[in-house]
């Protein structure tokens, strides 16, 4: 990969700042929350102050980038919101200390585009938000799609170790950062920092008779857990899934940690939103991984914000990603019921 590429970049750059951004609030967990009498209030401070923080370095190299975001500030200008945008001002300004009330409200904005263009951004700029407040895995997840197909992206995971031996349940002091462009493979960036030498991941190739080594969101209400465990059982995998937050997952899969993610719908007419899986996705197909619908069609990045022509999605490994669509088929699961 042409590590010297502009919007790679770009992209690392304003990915390993929201990383700081990131973890400046969770190391102020406690003090957030009582000054703004809210226990979700630090994950919605780092959600903001991330997005302004990315859209605002992506800005400098790119000239008003086209950002589908998840956050947009009508919140934040809510007068009962006061101490919440002096928080996300304050933790901006860690950053970029020049940075006043108004331009960080407008950068957060500016992240309003409705995919409709043949090029633009997405971004998710706290993926995991119980994961985050757990202090455990979440991400900051940067893709770009160009004419309806991811062509970059650059994922940070500030808590998750680059030691794979090391627990899943603890925040890394210093996490890592993965990047991917099409047909240039994926690469690591160890403690988040762009500016280290990557080493270049890949994942794994099943064969028939290996333990599945599989991962899954910690949340029941993000896919259905009992519906994993019955197509692991006809896979005859005896090991029970881990369990992570955030696109992290993908990460797993990726750099050869897990053989497979599954994100088995919850319920009819649930509609993926593009965020949630752009950088992900790429990050595990340039790995060598296989990403599509629980269906065994890809994902389809051409319709906006959503993707509504899939339902849930599999990420795993070649010679196992058929073998679990296969099997979802079989069994009749995976429909949202």
């Amino acid at each position: 990969m042409n590590q010297q590429h502009p919007m790679l970049q770009a992209a690392l750059s304003a990915v390993a700042t929201g990383c700081g951004a990131a973890k400046h609030v969770q190391r102020q967990l406690e003090s957030v929350r009582e000054v703004t009498k809210d226990d979700r209030s630090p994950v919605t401070v780092a959600d903001f102050a991330v997005q302004a923080l990315v859209w605002m370095s992506l800005n400098e190299s790119l000239n008003a980038p086209l950002i589908v975001g998840e956050e947009s500030a009508d919140l934040l200008r809510n007068a009962s919101q006061a101490a919440v945008l002096d928080a996300v001002v304050s933790t901006v300004q860690a950053a970029r200390s020049d940075s006043t009330t108004a331009q960080v409200l407008d950068a957060i904005d500016a992240c309003n585009h409705d995919g409709s263009a043949d090029s633009y951004w997405t971004l998710d700029p706290i993926d995991g938000t119980k994961g985050f407040l757990r202090e455990q895995q979440f991400a900051i997840a940067l893709g770009y799609i160009e004419n309806g197909e991811v062509v970059l992206g650059v994922m940070g995971c500030p808590s998750l170790p680059v030691d794979q031996t090391a627990a899943l349940d603890h925040a890394d002091e210093q996490g890592v950062m993965y990047a991917a462009m099409k047909g240039a493979g994926t690469w690591e960036y160890a403690a988040c920092n762009p500016q280290c030498t990557p080493r270049q991941v890949h994942a794994n190739t099943w064969d028939d008779g290996n333990t599945i080594r599989t991962c899954e969101s910690v949340e029941s209400g993000h896919s259905k857990q009992d519906e994993t465990a019955a197509v692991l059982k006809e896979l005859g995998s005896p090991s029970a899934p881990v369990r992570l937050d955030s696109q992290c997952k993908y990460a797993l899969v990726a750099r050869n940690q897990a053989d497979a993610y599954l994100r088995m719908p919850t319920r009819k007419g649930y509609v993926e939103k593009i965020w949630d899986h752009a950088a992900g996705m790429i990050i595990a197909t340039e790995a060598g991984a296989i990403v599509s619908d629980v269906t065994g069609i890809p994902l389809d990045f051409t319709q906006g914000a959503t993707l509504q022509n899939n339902r849930g999605v599999i990420c795993a490994v070649p010679g196992l990603h058929q073998r679990i669509i296969e099997t979802i088929s079989a069994l009749g699961v995976g429909a949202g019921a």
